[in-house]
């Protein structure tokens, strides 16, 4: 077994708090990660708060993890130990159902869904046939920790041009937003709209303009105004701008809503061209009814997307590396996490906490 330190919460109102515990020795084909950066994710919150149902406690978060691989099982091929890479929110899958054989991981069919990188499986575990995943572990723990065990499958490289820390908000964040974008097909000459500026917001406005287009901010904070037409924004919108969106009406090829929490997409809809689509990826909750009237009398649609497949996060990656995009992150110690979850429900990092692993200042030496 392998001795980790993580931070840990133990029911749905806890403080994170050091935490010590054993992982379990790679398998064949997996491979140990020392832990460098974590991205603090908004989901992170809402897992540890159970806001979603199906926490499993006790719950060590994290799913943005950067490492260098310490140790390798027998037979991985992929990395050496020494290398730099990543891991997102999952660490294996089923392997055989249909998603995964198309190389969509993320949406895999098996009994419990995709192995997430921590709180186990991706359905409650009361609700699992045994109490347990197909991989006989009942739950995960993630990234907020010194040691991590993973896959081979499920680690993707780090593309020297992209700076360590940077790079961990792009394996949640940045595919999150990336794979709805191509899926799509943003391209050149297209207007983008993108609802709300945090975390994943911030990533949504840089890769759309990468990808040519023009970008539209809405958001609910005239503070953040210059910062997205900063990063490349053309136009931003005050959702309560009621003249704006009148303005707007019709006008948007594509609306990418990266709101955390239940919200309306009713005003979203009345934006978009005939036959366009807006996609909610923020918020994994009942949203508010939709008027079809206004979805089927232009043939509009709404759909959701979740974070993406490896190869998808590769693609991000490479993306981010030939056009030089990486999030713009405060870096931390993983004692300082507690409050970084506060001013991150309270909209007020611009606009991503990393978390640099430092085990000798967590435990006070």
């Amino acid at each position: 077994m392998i001795k980790t330190l993580g931070y840990v919460a133990d029911h749905p109102g806890d403080q994170l708090h050091l935490f010590s515990f054993e992982r379990d020795e790679p398998r064949e084909t997996e491979i140990v990660l020392d832990v460098l950066y974590c991205g603090v994710c908004h989901s992170d919150i809402h897992q540890v708060k159970n806001e979603w149902g199906n926490t499993v406690y006790p719950c060590v978060p994290g799913h943005e993890v950067v490492g260098r691989v310490s140790r390798i099982g027998e037979a991985v091929t992929r990395v050496r130990v020494g290398d730099v890479v990543g891991v997102g929110c999952m660490i294996d899958s089923c392997r055989t159902c249909e998603a995964c054989e198309q190389g969509e991981e993320n949406y895999c069919q098996g009994p419990n869904s995709w192995l997430a990188t921590y709180n186990g499986p991706m359905i409650p575990k009361a609700k699992a046939r045994t109490g347990e995943n197909m991989y006989g572990r009942d739950n995960t723990y993630g990234g907020y920790s010194s040691t991590l065990v993973v896959s081979q499958d499920f680690v993707i490289k780090i593309p020297p041009r992209l700076p360590y820390a940077a790079a961990a908000p792009l394996l949640c964040a940045g595919v999150t937003t990336y794979s709805p974008l191509k899926h799509w097909g943003v391209t050149a000459g297209h207007v983008v709209g993108v609802v709300g500026m945090g975390g994943l917001g911030h990533l949504a406005v840089k890769l759309a303009k990468a990808m040519g287009a023009e970008v539209t901010v809405f958001t609910t904070h005239a503070e953040k105004t210059d910062a997205a037409l900063d990063i490349g924004a053309t136009r931003v919108v005050l959702e309560s701008d009621q003249a704006a969106f009148e303005a707007l009406a019709g006008q948007i090829d594509f609306i990418l809503s990266t709101v955390p929490q239940k919200h309306d997409l009713n005003p979203y809809i009345l934006l978009l061209k005939r036959d366009k689509t807006v996609v909610a990826v923020g918020a994994l909750e009942p949203m508010a009814p939709l008027n079809n009237m206004q979805i089927a009398f232009n043939c509009k649609s709404t759909a959701g997307s979740l974070i993406g497949s490896i190869a998808e996060t590769e693609e991000v990656l490479t993306f981010c590396a030939d056009h030089e995009i990486t999030p713009n992150i405060h870096l931390i110690d993983i004692n300082g996490v507690n409050a970084a979850f506060k001013d991150v429900e309270r909209g007020d990092v611009r606009f991503r906490y990393v978390i640099k692993m430092d085990w000798m200042d967590a435990m006070g030496g």
